[in-house]
């Protein structure tokens, strides 16, 4: 069962380039699932299962505490394995037909406001290269409402500051070009000229375009790392993710008038029913303006 989850997996990769980040997923949901068949159910060949032991997998899963958003990733990566094998005839049937996803419950993405962004930008200390760094990240992330791994991703050569705009590359290895402001131009401007020569190592060579310490491409753990600490310090008391500077670029462009399409295209969404999630933040927020400010609210 292994074999043939390699066999799935080189698939993922060669044939559909899926990014790296959606690959470590699925192996992972399909390593526990394996694991599952093999502990619980005694089956050691994927020509024996039934559609009653993914029943039971998602059973198992749900004891645990998993969320309806868990489960229905592991239906998804059981149900994508599945017709791979059929398709390749390695088995003879697929028990993942009909097994329906759990009703997903829908959480508002959190956001900051325009004020607490402004606190957040302003914060880094631009007097050395590290703060020089961290204003240029902090700024080109609200300025395109990139991807954290599209950020950390970028080379020197995908960022084009006389003709503002950024080259990057997102899910399913799609290109798309994403507009940059003024500010998040002057931040990256100078950053280059000033601080990243700083973090170049002899011994690394590296076209990233912002680096570590050690002169080697920054991580997505290293941004967290930063942004967790930049946003303590800063006195932000909100559950601060990386995606929350990625969701407050696109619910502030909707709030002052941006077309929906339009905002689908920067965020590199497949489809705009993932970008609609936004509309129901400004509505929500629009609500809370209302019966803050509204005398007879």
């Amino acid at each position: 069962m292994e074999d043939q989850l390699k066999d799935f997996i080189h698939y993922l990769i060669v044939e559909k380039g899926l990014a790296n980040n959606t690959i470590v997923s699925y192996e992972r949901d399909l390593k526990s699932y394996l694991k599952y068949l093999k502990a619980e159910e005694n089956i050691s060949s994927l020509e024996n299962v039934q559609r009653v032991q993914i029943v039971h997998f998602l059973g198992f899963l749900k004891k645990q505490g998993k969320s309806s958003k868990t489960l229905a990733r592991h239906i998804a990566s059981v149900r994508a394995f599945h017709q791979f094998l059929l398709r390749e005839k390695a088995v003879g049937h697929d028990p993942s037909v009909h097994i329906e996803s759990p009703q997903m419950e829908r959480t508002l993405p959190k956001v900051l406001n325009m004020e607490e962004v402004e606190t957040l930008l302003d914060f880094p200390e631009i007097k050395d290269h590290f703060g020089l760094r961290d204003k240029a990240m902090l700024e080109l992330l609200y300025a395109t409402g990139i991807r954290v791994s599209e950020l950390t991703g970028l080379d020197r050569g995908d960022v084009h500051l006389t003709m503002g705009f950024v080259r990057c590359i997102g899910k399913g290895n799609k290109e798309r070009i994403v507009p940059i402001g003024k500010t998040a131009t002057e931040a990256l401007e100078r950053y280059l000229n000033e601080g990243r020569g700083k973090f170049v190592s002899k011994k690394h060579k590296d076209e990233a375009l912002f680096l570590n310490h050690h002169g080697k491409r920054l991580s997505r753990q290293g941004f967290w790392k930063i942004l967790k600490r930049l946003a303590q310090e800063a006195g932000i008391e909100k559950d601060l993710t990386p995606h929350t500077l990625r969701h407050s670029f696109a619910t502030h462009l909707l709030e002052n008038g941006a077309d929906l399409r339009a905002v689908q295209e920067m965020l590199g969404h497949a489809d705009i029913s993932t970008t609609q999630i936004y509309t129901h933040v400004t509505k929500t927020r629009l609500k809370d303006v209302y019966s803050q400010f509204h005398p007879r609210a």
